[in-house]
């Protein structure tokens, strides 16, 4: 049976964020109080093969090092859920 599992990349802090930037404009545009900064990012709903928790972190681990996330200015946090 898959596990299902999160992986979260974000936009490590001090890079420039446009995409963000243009989302917070647009808000303030639409008459949306409050917002003062936006960071974006991405989620990948996976699910993997697995025979335990650890080798499925594992996994996602390596395959958001090795793909999902350029971790030269993003970081990712990996999250089974179950």
């Amino acid at each position: 049976m898959p596990m299902k599992a999160r992986v979260y990349v974000t936009l490590k802090s001090g890079i420039l964020d446009p995409q963000g930037k243009a989302i917070e404009g647009a808000l303030k545009s639409l008459g949306v109080e409050g917002i003062t900064s936006v960071r974006q990012g991405k989620v990948f709903d996976i699910e993997v093969e697995a025979t335990d928790r650890a080798r499925a972190e594992a996994a996602l681990k390596a395959a958001a090092e090795k793909l999902l996330a350029n971790t030269v200015i993003e970081n990712f946090r990996v999250e089974v859920i179950g």
